[in-house]
């Protein structure tokens, strides 16, 4: 396993910048500004699906995700994940914890989505009027609430339906024979795809419908259309 050692040195920063929050999700625990002062940063690249981050204390560590759970495909076998698609899908992980709901949804993938919020597809959500809140409140209004006292996984297991959702986006990028990326619009037309699942209803609850999703498609083959030239 190879490794390199980066240096820190020393930034001036206000601490009125620093969040005091403790992210609910590790695979995107960022290290306090403070912590990384001075330290060295020990990288390792491995065959798993994950970049480890260790400094100095070997008990810190930084989980990174590299690419996302797929069970049809092997990583090997498959064409990238684009940044946006791994922090949106992140970010869904981190809402569900929020939730307190013992598994990850298509409905949290959705908010993973719309959170991330730069990428084609939230662009093309927020300007049919669904929002991150209008999600959210659909989510609990169809899901519930859990528990007070319930605590969800640190890693909130996929649903059936979620995976399949996952697993639907590899699948139309190997068929589209592109070598581009995975996106956050294949998960987005993955969640879709699904027509018993929670993101669907809360999709069609909020005016998504087939023609919306061709539109998705067409802005996508456009995008790989003018990525080509």
């Amino acid at each position: 396993m190879a490794s390199n050692s980066l240096s820190f040195p020393p930034i001036a920063i206000s601490t009125s910048q620093i969040c005091n929050e403790k992210p609910h999700n590790s695979s995107l625990l960022p290290l306090p500004l403070s912590s990384l002062y001075g330290k060295k940063l020990l990288i390792s690249h491995s065959k798993l699906r994950t970049l480890a981050l260790q400094y100095n204390n070997p008990s810190t560590t930084v989980t990174v995700l590299s690419t996302l759970p797929t069970k049809k495909y092997t990583s090997e076998k498959i064409p990238k994940w684009s940044a946006r698609a791994i922090r949106s899908f992140g970010l869904g992980e981190l809402e569900a914890r929020k939730l307190k709901y013992p598994n990850t949804g298509t409905e949290a993938l959705l908010m993973g989505i719309l959170i991330e919020g730069t990428s084609p597809a939230a662009k093309f959500l927020r300007a049919n009027g669904i929002t991150f809140f209008k999600v959210r409140e659909e989510t609990v209004n169809l899901l519930g609430k859990s528990e007070m006292y319930f605590f969800s996984p640190e890693h909130p297991p996929l649903t059936e339906q979620a995976q399949r959702a996952l697993d639907w986006a590899v699948e139309e990028k190997l068929k589209s024979g592109d070598s581009g990326e995975i996106t956050t619009t294949h998960i987005l037309l993955g969640i879709w795809s699904e027509k018993e699942s929670a993101g669907r209803r809360i999709l069609e609850t909020l005016g998504f419908n087939d023609d919306k999703a061709k539109e998705v498609i067409e802005s996508m083959n456009r995008d790989v259309a003018l990525s080509s030239r």
